[in-house]
């Protein structure tokens, strides 16, 4: 694990103490992670595009940035969270073609109740998110939670 991953892990554990705010970053960090993926999905986008590949869209290029992003830090924390953005699409797709409401709408009902939880949490914590003082934590917060199901496994990170 690079120093500067370490340093980030453990900085945002910092504000994350609290049994009940942690379980509630369990809950919100990934409903937040795919509402906002979801949401950036429904952005339109060119038809050239769209007729190209549904695959082509904000989310994915967004998708891309943040796991290169993970790559810097750590291979295999970034190889984690591409099986886990890769989920996150399928189930994005399935939201899109099933659901009755459109998908931006859908994903920003879940964006905004995952938020308030998180705030909620915070306030339990009794300590601000880590994301007010330095807006990567917004990235880290997924790795800290995959780091936690890393070490249960046994497997470097």
């Amino acid at each position: 694990m690079s120093a500067a991953l370490n340093a980030l892990l453990a900085e945002y554990g910092e504000s994350h103490q609290n049994p009940t705010n942690k379980l509630v970053h369990w809950v919100c960090v990934p409903l937040i992670m795919f509402s906002l993926l979801g949401l950036l999905w429904s952005v339109p986008m060119p038809h050239s595009l769209r007729a190209t590949s549904p695959w082509l869209n904000l989310a994915t290029l967004v998708m891309v940035l943040a796991v290169g992003y993970y790559f810097r830090l750590s291979v295999r924390l970034a190889l984690g969270m591409v099986l886990i953005t890769a989920a996150m699409a399928l189930g994005i797709r399935v939201v899109d073609a099933g659901a009755g409401l459109p998908l931006w709408a859908v994903c920003l009902i879940i964006f905004v109740l995952a938020w308030i939880g998180q705030f909620w949490g915070h306030k339990v914590e009794g300590k601000k998110p880590s994301f007010l003082k330095d807006l990567q934590f917004l990235l880290i917060g997924p790795l800290w939670l995959l780091h936690f199901i890393y070490r249960r496994l046994g497997w470097q990170y």
